[in-house]
């Protein structure tokens, strides 16, 4: 039996002020190419709370990082949190936020939003004036082509540059 799963999105970010406003400008960007524009409000009310308590528990001395995923399962939109907090979230009133301990310390915290009735998200699909990806126009098992315009110099000016500009 396979199951109605879609994976979506996933976002990384580092626990700053600023990744609050991030993570809300992620999850309204993305409903919105799902075509679920009505869970936008929700789902950034949900996504501003979980990642404002993961940053006001954050040492400001020694950044870490979060990851905000968005995931549609038949018929909820799951938005979902995780990072290096012990613990539950503060409650938000009217939503169910459950957590799950990881290993290494870590944390998933996510809330699942109904669709409304009669709405099914639907995935962006490649507009038909974009051009093929190139793993698309060779086959896997054929390499890609050589590319006939790489001039060793040139490389070693660019590594060169690179290597310098790290110290």
């Amino acid at each position: 039996m396979t199951t109605a799963t879609t994976q979506v999105d996933d976002l990384r970010l580092v626990a700053a002020p600023t990744a609050v406003s991030c993570a809300e400008m992620f999850v309204r960007f993305a409903l919105l190419e799902w075509k679920l524009r009505p869970l936008a409000d929700d789902a950034a009310t949900v996504i501003r709370h979980l990642v404002r308590s993961s940053v006001d528990g954050a040492d400001r001395r020694s950044p870490r990082f979060l990851t905000v995923r968005l995931r549609l399962h038949r018929d909820v939109v799951v938005v979902e949190l995780d990072d290096d907090r012990p613990g539950e979230p503060p409650e938000l009133p009217g939503w169910t936020i459950n957590t799950v301990a990881l290993p290494g310390g870590h944390r998933t915290a996510w809330c699942e939003l109904p669709l409304p009735a009669g709405v099914t998200g639907a995935l962006p699909t490649r507009s038909p004036h974009r051009l093929p990806s190139p793993a698309t126009e060779y086959p896997a098992e054929e390499p890609l082509p050589e590319p006939d315009f790489l001039d060793s110099q040139i490389l070693q000016r660019v590594l060169h540059g690179l290597n310098g500009s790290a110290r």
